[in-house]
């Protein structure tokens, strides 16, 4: 029987004495690479939702990945977005992958800057969901700052966090919730020092490079890059879409109607049609 986002084994690729946590299933008849996901705050590989990665799976091959400490790997976790995005590198390489696409969501999405910016050879194409550059906007509402780290998110949380305001929106909302439990052995959550070294790493993210260019690292960025956001991103401000679109030379953006930080989950279809379209260019 075919995997899919269901049934395939979490399996372990060890480095350093730590071993990390990947899933990996899909059309492995192609000439594509496989997509690498790299996930949200505190975020495991069952906070993805199934109808994505199997429709994505489709295509090609896709894997799923827990940076070192969190959910199902082991380590002490990173609190550097340059570590995480090291870490990554090495597990693509540990893979025996020569190149992958690369798709990061919200802090997944400031690792996949740092990898491909870091690692460039080993990235084809780009692709940023919800997130935003080194020294971007940092002004998320507050009540984010009570919302994201409780130590038990509930299913308000995320129709908060990640979805629109609307009575479609937050139906979307529930139809990605249950999607997402469905998987019977779950992802373990992770621990409390996961989130506090995560917020260190978000925190050292902020400062810019450089107050007078801040975003000329971007213009090394050459590889093709995906750009998705809601029109009201409540976390990682929309704002900060538009200045990766504006300084990554081979960019393209999408901006979601009715939509938050995860526009992609509560858009599955039009996400699919846009992602698959871009990523066959």
């Amino acid at each position: 029987m075919t995997d899919t986002h269901l049934t395939v084994p979490t399996r372990l690729v060890e480095l350093n004495g730590d071993q990390f946590a990947y899933r990996r299933w899909g059309n492995t008849a192609t000439d594509q690479p496989p997509l690498f996901f790299l996930q949200h705050f505190r975020g495991g590989m069952d906070h993805w939702d199934p109808l994505m990665t199997d429709g994505l799976a489709a295509g090609r091959e896709v894997i799923l990945f827990n940076g070192r400490g969190v959910a199902s790997s082991t380590g002490t976790p990173r609190n550097r977005i340059e570590d995480m995005a090291d870490d990554a590198a090495a597990v693509i390489r540990a893979l025996g992958l020569r190149q992958v696409d690369v798709l990061g969501f919200s802090l997944g999405g400031f690792q996949a800057l740092d990898l491909t910016w870091r690692h460039p050879e080993l990235v084809r194409k780009l692709m940023l969901l919800g997130t935003g550059p080194r020294g971007g906007d940092p002004e998320m509402e507050p009540r984010v700052l009570g919302t994201a780290p409780r130590p038990v998110p509930v299913f308000e949380d995320f129709l908060y966090l990640f979805f629109g305001r609307s009575a479609q929106a937050e139906q979307a909302a529930r139809e990605f919730w249950a999607r997402r439990h469905q998987r019977a052995d779950q992802d373990p959550p992770s621990s409390p020092e996961v989130a506090r070294a995560q917020i260190e790493a978000n925190m050292l993210y902020l400062p810019r490079l450089s107050e007078d260019d801040p975003f000329a690292y971007l213009r090394s960025i050459r590889q093709p890059a995906f750009i998705l956001n809601g029109v009201n991103d409540v976390m990682v401000p929309t704002v900060n879409s538009f200045y990766m679109a504006r300084n990554l030379p081979n960019a393209q953006l999408f901006i979601y109607p009715d939509s938050g930080h995860a526009a992609q989950f509560q858009n599955p279809q039009r996400f699919l049609h846009h992602a698959t379209g871009f990523l066959a260019e």
